[in-house]
C-alpha cells in the first residue's frame, strides 16, 4: 500500500505470551499451532482446575529503585521492552525525550500482587513490606515505562476490558498525527490472577478444555497473560497502522449485541479510515473467544461485511484470552504475519475440532499450513469487550 501522512509506522515489536518470549519464537510457535503454553492448573482457582495461557519463562526483575512499580504485569512489560530496548533508546535520542509518549492498555495491572498482599494480611494481620498500593493502579505500567525510559511525553493507560490495548494503539496513532509526539511506546500487558480466572468462572465463561472458537462444541474462554510493545513513529518503515475503527454499542454489561452491529461498525470505520474496500484485506484476526454469543455475533458481522472468502482465524487457542493485552498481542501476531519473519507467506492457523456449528455463517478459516495466494499485505484485527467497547485495527506493508 502507499504511505500517507496520517499513517503511523510500527517500527519494532517486543512480545511475550504463551507462544514464547521473542518475535522468532512466537512466530514459529504460532505457525506450528503450538499449544504447549496452554496449561491446566488450579493455582488461580483452587479446587477448580482449568486451562490458562501461561508465560513459561520468568520475566526479568525490575531494576533496583523501582519496587513501587513491581508487579508481574510490569515485569512482562519489561520483558517485551528489553527486546526492542536499543531501537527505542535510539528513537528517544533522535526525537528528544519530551516528544516520546507511552500508551498502555491493561485490565489487571498489579491486582495479583494485591491479592497476595491481602491474603497475607488475612493470615498474619500485616501487609508485606514490599507491597505498595501503586502496584495496583491502572496507570502503573505507563508510569513505570515513562520513568524507566526517562521520557516526558504523554503517559497514559487505557482500560476498556478486552479492547484496552487496541484502543491504546489507536490513541498512540492520534498522538502522532496530531503532532503531540514523534514516537510512542505503545501496547498492553495483563497477567493471570485469581480475580480474572474466578471472575470468568463465575460467569460460566471458562472452557472445560482448550477454547474451541466457532465450533458447535465451543464452551468458553481460557484466560491468558502476556505483553506486547511496539515502537510507533512518524518515520517510515515496512509496516504501518493504517486504520482504526471503534464503536460503543452498550448493548449489555457483559454480553455483545447478538446481531453484531457494534462489531460491524468498528470494522467498517477501520476500512473507511484507510479508504479501502473489503477486498484489500488479506487476513482477519478474529476476536474469537470461543463463547457462544461472541462467536455468533462476530461471524454475522464478518460475513455481512466481507462475505465468506476472506481468510480468518482466532489465535486465542494458542495464547489464551489475554484480556487487556489481547488487542496488542493479536496485532503483534498480524505484524509477524506481514513481516520478513514470514518468508513462506503463512497465515495464523485456526485451532479447533473442525465441528461446524450449522447456526453460524461459514467463514474461510485458516487451517494449519495455509498460505496466502500472494504474500499477505493487509491484516485486520478485532477486539471486542464488555460494555460494547469495540475496536478494529488495520495494518499493512508499506514497501
Amino acid at each position: 500500500m502507499t504511505a500517507r501522512s496520517r499513517d503511523a509506522y510500527l517500527n519494532e515489536l517486543g512480545i511475550i505470551c504463551a507462544l514464547g518470549d521473542s518475535c522468532d519464537r512466537v512466530y514459529r510457535a504460532m505457525i506450528a499451532s503450538d499449544q504447549s503454553g496452554m496449561v491446566m492448573t488450579d493455582v488461580f482457582s483452587p479446587g477448580t482446575a482449568c486451562f490458562v495461557g501461561s508465560v513459561r519463562i520468568a520475566p526479568p526483575n525490575l531494576p533496583t529503585g523501582f519496587w513501587r512499580y513491581d508487579s508481574r504485569n510490569n515485569r512482562l512489560l519489561l520483558a517485551a521492552l528489553n527486546q526492542i530496548d536499543a531501537p527505542v533508546r535510539r528513537a528517544i535520542s533522535r526525537v528528544g525525550a519530551d516528544r516520546v509518549g507511552v500508551v498502555i492498555g491493561t485490565s489487571t495491572s498489579g491486582i495479583l500482587e494485591t491479592e497476595d498482599a491481602v491474603a497475607q494480611w488475612v493470615h498474619t494481620g500485616s501487609m508485606p513490606a514490599c507491597y505498595d498500593y501503586q502496584q495496583q493502579r491502572l496507570s502503573s505500567g505507563s508510569d513505570f515505562l515513562s520513568t524507566y525510559l526517562a521520557v516526558g511525553g504523554p503517559s497514559l493507560t487505557i482500560s476498556t476490558a478486552c479492547s484496552s490495548s487496541a484502543h491504546a494503539l489507536a490513541c498512540a496513532r492520534r498522538l502522532l498525527t496530531c503532532d503531540v509526539c514523534d514516537a510512542v511506546i505503545v501496547g498492553g500487558a495483563d497477567s493471570l490472577s485469581r480475580l480474572t480466572v474466578q471472575g470468568f468462572q463465575s460467569l460460566e465463561s471458562v472452557s472445560r478444555g482448550i477454547s474451541n472458537p466457532l465450533s458447535v462444541n465451543r464452551d468458553g474462554i481460557n484466560v491468558g497473560e502476556g505483553a506486547c510493545l511496539m515502537l510507533m513513529t512518524k518515520e517510515p518503515s515496512g509496516i504501518g497502522l493504517l486504520g482504526a475503527g471503534a464503536s460503543s454499542d452498550a448493548y449489555h454489561i457483559s454480553a455483545p449485541d447478538p446481531e453484531g452491529r457494534g462489531a460491524r461498525d468498528a470494522m467498517l470505520r477501520a476500512l473507511t479510515d484507510v479508504g479501502i474496500d473489503v477486498n484489500a484485506i488479506d487476513y482477519i484476526n478474529l476476536h474469537g473467544t470461543g463463547t457462544p454469543l461472541n462467536d455468533s455475533m462476530e461471524c454475522r458481522a464478518v460475513v455481512e461485511l466481507f462475505g465468506n472468502s476472506t481468510p480468518c482465524s482466532s489465535t486465542k487457542p494458542l495464547t489464551g484470552h489475554t484480556l487487556g493485552a489481547a488487542g496488542a498481542i493479536e496485532l503483534g501476531l498480524c505484524w509477524l504475519t506481514l513481516s520478513d519473519f514470514n518468508e513462506g507467506g503463512f497465515l495464523p492457523p485456526h485451532n479447533w475440532d473442525a465441528q461446524v456449528d450449522p447456526a453460524l455463517p461459514a467463514l474461510a478459516l485458516v487451517t494449519p499450513g495455509d498460505r496466502s495466494a500472494a504474500r499477505p499485505r493487509v491484516c485486520l484485527s478485532n477486539s471486542f469487550a464488555f460494555g460494547g467497547n469495540n475496536a478494529s485495527l488495520i495494518i499493512g506493508r508499506l514497501d
